[in-house]
């Protein structure tokens, strides 16, 4: 039989319970296998709850120096209630002097002590009970947070100012570098809003007019990450030349913005029509794509797609670690391209002479070096537009294998 007999507002500060007729402190730390919740009971006497009753702060460092030894329990293991138990009179009924020498040779929550409105610099002096006199019993986890945050940039040595701390709120990266950011003005001090505005327009005019294709090697909507670092660089060099004051974390936390938004409108648009970008509708009137699995799909001329639209969409669907050559073939022409994601290369292949009376027919093969997705988007356009015979002002084609791959090993060596 299990009686509560007494708990605080937050429900994750620890109650005291009557179990069998025992006093005993319960908490909820860390989680089992199944990443559900773990509860821990240990003993606890009569004294003990008067303080916890009575005293918030008493009450809240004893969870703070319990909660290591439920982390050490992990998900199986049982609560060490002997090294529990041995806390309860020196943190409940000891002087508050002998409590701070005590926090300062035990492991200890720090943070759950600052979400429940422990002063920071008192805490970081040792002077534990000080600390805890602003204490409350909700909790303010994001304060937590934020102190954590704040020192692991004091590891790495980095020191924010007052502009620097309102552009991160700004764009939801104060917290965590790796949240894709947002434009959060609401978040910063209406004081400091204007300098932070001026700092983003900064970059705004740095990438106007630069984009983030679209990489279908890596699926339906991942973006090129060559144009990605391209626009990073641009912003972060204008930033920095215009606002040469600001932290390196602040002037990346804008770069990530921009190239975050390019990428979010790049996801969001049709796949790319690259014929029309490089200028003309297709000549080709109908092509067949396929992939390194046997896949097949056809395209012709007069569809609601272009040709280029088409192919990326049908990379996009089917590229994989272990599909990663893709042929267009004009069957009528007799020509076509093989572009090979994994070897950064493409080879086209005209037919020099027809197969007759049961002869094979007679193929030139060629083969290029491509420079990263861009190269793919112009050389499948330009074959697209103009077939074979446009792509030789592209590249620099060799029909020697071994040539070819002296050529590629020579441009992965750099």
């Amino acid at each position: 039989m299990r009686d509560i007999v007494f708990t605080r507002r937050s429900g994750w500060i620890p109650n005291v319970i009557r179990e069998d007729g025992e006093l005993k402190l319960m908490l909820g730390a860390g989680a089992d296998a199944n990443h559900d919740p773990r509860t821990f009971t240990f003993p606890i006497g009569e004294a003990h709850l008067a303080v916890i009753q009575e005293d918030l702060a008493r009450h809240l460092l004893l969870w703070s120096a319990v909660l290591p030894l439920c982390d050490a329990a992990g998900t199986r293991g049982r609560l060490d209630e002997n090294a529990a138990a041995a806390l309860l009179d020196p943190i409940l009924l000891s002087a508050p002097a002998d409590v701070d020498a005590l926090f300062r040779r035990i492991p200890w929550d720090r943070g759950r002590l600052i979400a429940h409105g422990a002063g920071i610099d008192l805490l970081e002096r040792g002077q534990v009970c000080a600390a805890l006199r602003t204490a409350t019993e909700t909790s303010d986890g994001k304060r937590a947070q934020e102190y954590h945050a704040n020192r692991r940039r004091a590891e790495r040595g980095t020191v924010l100012g007052p502009l620097d701390a309102a552009i991160l709120r700004y764009t939801g990266q104060y917290l965590h570098g790796s949240t894709i950011p947002k434009r959060m003005p609401d978040a910063v001090d209406p004081a400091l809003l204007r300098e932070v505005v001026r700092v983003v327009a900064t970059a705004e005019q740095a990438c106007a007019g630069m984009r983030i294709g679209r990489d279908p090697r890596r699926g339906k909507r991942a973006t090129d990450k060559r144009d990605w670092d391209r626009m990073a660089t641009a912003v972060e060099t204008a930033v920095r030349r215009a606002h040469a004051e600001l932290a390196d974390e602040a002037v990346r936390s804008v770069s990530f913005l921009m190239c975050s938004e390019a990428s979010d409108r790049s996801r969001s648009a049709p796949m790319d029509d690259d014929e029309e970008a490089a200028g003309g509708p297709a000549r080709k009137t109908a092509l067949s794509f396929t992939d390194d699995k046997g896949v097949e799909k056809k395209w012709v001329q007069g569809g609601p797609r272009s040709a280029t639209a088409e192919f990326w969409e049908f990379v996009g669907d089917r590229s994989a670690s272990d599909n990663e050559v893709f042929t267009i073939e004009d069957e009528k022409m007799g020509e076509g391209v093989q572009v090979h994601f994994y070897a950064d290369s493409i080879a086209r292949v005209t037919t020099v002479r027809e197969g007759r009376g049961g002869s094979d027919p007679e193929y030139r093969v060629e083969y290029s070096l491509v420079d990263g997705m861009g190269g793919y988007r112009k050389l499948v356009s330009t074959f697209v537009l103009g077939g074979c015979a446009a792509l030789d002002r592209h590249g620099s084609w060799m029909s020697d294998v071994a040539e070819f791959e002296r050529a590629r090993r020579r441009r992965d060596a750099k």
